[in-house]
């Protein structure tokens, strides 16, 4: 299928010059998810940007957060605002358009700096993970904006503060947001050679406080209950659920104190990837096993904090359908779109859970994202955001994917 003469007028329009400049502004401003200075800054950015939508634009405050120290003690980890746009709330198709302004690189992070390397490619800190993605969605749907299906067409637009820290502040907001949409795009980086990300695992964080009983290590260590021991019992135990489809990472364990007392207290910290809701449920009782058995022989008290913050993420035929309209706007645009299932995870994993088909690599093209390698395709801008573009308008023309 072609494209309609007003098709190709939007999507002319979505191949702007502003994106890249957008990209580099943005991407000099730090904004680590434990950076609430930052952050702030980064809101800041994105409302003007967005205000260029006929929509609501509001800064939502994160939800509570505990989180569990070195210690074992909980306390409260503050996250920065979440900004939402509501654009047409009463129209007959309602959409959901998602992404993060958050990145893995703190204040004190070595990265911070933007460079154009020899081969074009842009080389910065969240330049496709994922501001190139957030320019790019901006410059959909303003070309959206310019046609006349745009009044067949409300939408959300949620760009949290905390995806790379999994979400905990924004999880139920996603939850709200995505409730009666048709569909939904995320704008998580797509590979360098333009491959999506198909079916997702889920994933699960857990820190497990072991409370024990001191005693002197030479003296009488038969009276004292080693917590540390207690905790990589429990680590190994873990490992025995580690199958084809779940992988578990414990991943540290914190605690102990000076070499002649028998440690008291540790915290265990262990990611689970289950693939599907079943592996799920087999990962969270192997995990209650384990607990009770190590607990019970080591007489120590072990109290679990965390969960599985990320559903896993199959292809359902609603899904199917939505890439497959994805890949027939691809074609019609000279692009192919592929997709593959991988063990990553983003706040499409929490879409989807709520029965809402969605497509979260819409962003551009890039790639060693997490690293001081990250790179942004310039190229992928204008090409991604007539993708987006003509998704979104064959959305509003079917009602559904």
């Amino acid at each position: 299928m072609g494209l309609s003469g007003v098709e190709r007028g939007a999507c002319e329009v979505a191949g702007g010059a502003e994106m890249l400049e957008q990209v580099l502004g943005w991407s000099a401003v730090n904004s680590g998810s434990r950076n609430l200075a930052g952050l702030k800054v980064m809101a800041g950015l994105l409302g003007d940007a967005f205000a260029a939508l006929p929509g609501e634009v509001a800064l939502v405050p994160p939800d509570p957060v505990e989180v569990v120290g070195a210690d074992g003690s909980v306390c409260q980890m503050e996250h920065g605002d979440h900004l939402l746009v509501t654009v047409r709330p009463e129209a007959p198709v309602q959409l959901l358009f998602t992404g993060h302004y958050d990145t893995v690189f703190g204040a004190d992070h070595p990265f911070q700096e933007t460079r154009t390397l020899p081969d074009g490619r842009i080389n910065g800190p969240g330049t496709a993970d994922m501001k190139g993605g957030l320019a790019l969605m901006l410059a959909a749907l303003k070309a959206v904006e310019t046609t006349p299906l745009a009044d067949r067409i409300g939408y959300q637009v949620l760009i949290d503060s905390d995806e790379e820290v999994g979400s905990p502040s924004s999880a139920a907001l996603i939850a709200r947001c995505a409730r009666g949409k048709a569909a939904a795009f995320t704008y998580e980086p797509a590979l360098p050679d333009g491959t999506l990300a198909g079916a997702r695992a889920g994933s699960g964080n857990f820190s497990i406080v072991v409370r024990g009983r001191s005693a002197h290590a030479g003296r009488n260590p038969e009276d004292g209950r080693n917590a540390v021991l207690a905790a990589a019992d429990l680590a190994l135990r873990l490992e025995k659920a580690i199958g084809p489809r779940l992988s578990v990472n414990p991943a540290r364990i914190e605690g102990g104190g000076p070499n002649n007392v028998v440690p008291d207290h540790a915290v265990l910290r262990v990611n689970f990837r289950p693939h599907t809701p079943d592996d799920e449920a087999r990962a969270r009782a192997h995990l209650e096993s384990a607990v009770a058995l190590v607990a019970a022989q080591r007489e120590v008290s072990i109290h679990v904090h965390g969960g599985f913050g990320r559903p896993p993420k199959p292809l359902d035929p609603a899904a199917e359908r939505l890439f497959g309209l994805v890949r027939d706007c691809g074609t019609a645009l000279g692009l192919d779109i592929a997709w593959q299932a991988t063990g990553g995870v983003c706040d499409g994993n929490n879409i989807a859970a709520c029965g809402v088909p969605v497509v979260d690599t819409m962003g551009a093209r890039g790639g060693a994202i997490h690293s001081a390698e990250e790179f942004l395709i310039p190229d992928s801008l204008p090409e991604r955001a007539m993708l987006s573009t003509l998704a979104i308008l064959r959305l509003a023309e079917r009602g559904r994917p």
